[in-house]
């Protein structure tokens, strides 16, 4: 392990008891610096390919919004489970169809999530819009906590106030991040840092500036879930990614003993070697996640899609349903005669034609106020939420996926893409 100091303590009070709280050094490491070579060098490599990976299988349909609905919503969900919130991928999206929900308020901040990365994305992408900045991430916390729990703690604004982690209080807590007043200044200098030159590698950096961020700790709630989004808005601002086909806390929620543990690492030894290590395998593993997952949806889709063209009662309504449910993967009447702008005869008829084909499912039993659900889609999602790989006490371990491994997943089948040509656009 390399050790370096990577902060200083400030000694302030809290209640009657002295508490000596964290102010990080400002990015890069230094003393030493950290130098991306040797095992870093060949886990940054392994990285940044399993990324471009990623890349081509979000690109192998005809339109990426197919995955970017699941995709946005499974890291929305995990991102979320990390911090506690116990709401499903399928309790999401049945609040979506029908603003209803068994844990109301766990999904609302899943929901929140979403909203928070979209607002700032689309945000980035305005051309009078903000920048990656500290006004940009107070605002996409503001629509983080808009209406739940942490409502009442400053949303979308710097704490004013000692926050920790860990304890019942600053006194006995693992981490007492810095104290209010150093905050805004802290994550002025974590901006300055990100929007200036720097020889390290942008992946290894967006690593950088979560752990950064964490440390800050800015708001009173709600941090690892901003410092997570950050990552993806990171990803995107350096052009490693167009769009947000990461999910990177599903790795973390798998390790997160490992994760917990790396960051403190961080601060107590200034082990950034090891931060980037973990950090460089856990992109490894998020991207060969979204790979498979991008081959199940690619594979699904396509199938589906000549099922429903196929079938004896197909109609243009049904075919454009079957088209927007990649936003509405449980769908009722009332929503299909919105989204098309047709008939409730028209809508009933292009619903009942999917489920006849073996797309949508009835869900609900009833006679009235059904709500169809496209399950194999769901459940190609629900995957790895459900926990079938999960193990957060587990270490990465930091052995490639073979090549003949990635063959299988991408075997020239049914017309897709095949091995040799994806490989041919890393």
């Amino acid at each position: 392990m390399t050790t370096r100091t990577t902060g200083s303590f400030r000694t302030t009070t809290f209640g009657k008891e002295e508490v000596r709280a964290f102010l990080p050094h400002p990015l890069p490491p230094e003393k030493p610096a950290l130098a991306i070579e040797g095992e870093l060098a060949r886990l940054h490599d392994d990285a940044l390919a399993s990324l471009g990976r990623l890349a081509v299988a979000g690109a192998m349909v005809p339109s990426p919004n197919w995955f970017l609905y699941g995709f946005v919503r499974k890291e929305a969900v995990l991102s979320s489970q990390i911090e506690g919130t116990q709401a499903t991928l399928e309790d999401v999206v049945a609040y979506e169809a029908t603003r209803q929900a068994h844990r109301p308020a766990d999904v609302q901040e899943v929901c929140n999530y979403v909203a928070a990365l979209s607002w700032a994305r689309t945000e980035l992408q305005r051309p009078d819009g903000l920048p990656l900045c500290t006004r940009l991430l107070c605002k996409a916390h503001e629509h983080l906590m808009q209406g739940v729990r942490g409502a009442d703690k400053q949303p979308g604004t710097i704490r004013t106030s000692q926050n920790w982690i860990g304890g019942s209080r600053p006194g006995n807590a693992r981490f007492v991040p810095p104290p209010p007043e150093e905050a805004p200044e802290a994550l002025a200098t974590l901006e300055r840092w990100i929007h200036g030159e720097d020889p390290l590698p942008p992946l290894v950096r967006a690593g950088l500036a979560h752990v950064q961020f964490e440390t800050i700790h800015p708001f009173l709630d709600g941090n690892g879930r901003i410092g997570r989004l950050l990552i993806s808005l990171l990803v995107e601002h350096w052009g490693l990614l167009s769009s947000p086909l990461l999910y990177l806390s599903l790795a973390f929620k798998r390790h997160r003993q490992e994760y917990y543990r790396r960051l403190m690492e961080v601060r107590d030894h200034g082990d950034w070697e090891g931060w980037t290590a973990f950090f460089l395998r856990a992109v490894r593993e998020a991207s060969e996640d979204g790979v498979d997952l991008a081959r199940r949806l690619f594979d699904l889709l396509g199938r589906d899609r000549q099922a429903i063209l196929r079938h004896e009662s197909a109609t243009l309504p049904a075919i454009r349903l079957f088209e927007v449910l990649y936003e509405h993967p449980m769908i009722t009447h009332a929503t299909a005669i919105h989204l098309l702008d047709i008939t409730k005869p028209t809508a009933a008829k292009a619903i009942n034609t999917l489920v006849r084909a073996g797309i949508l499912r009835e869900i609900t039993g009833k006679r009235r106020d059904r709500v169809y659900a496209y399950r194999a889609y769901l459940d190609a999602l629900a995957v790895d939420i459900s926990g079938n790989k999960d193990d957060s006490s587990a270490s990465l371990d930091d052995t490639p996926l073979a090549n003949d491994e990635l063959e299988r997943r991408f075997a020239d089948r049914d017309g897709s893409v095949s091995w040799p040509e994806l490989r041919a656009e890393q």
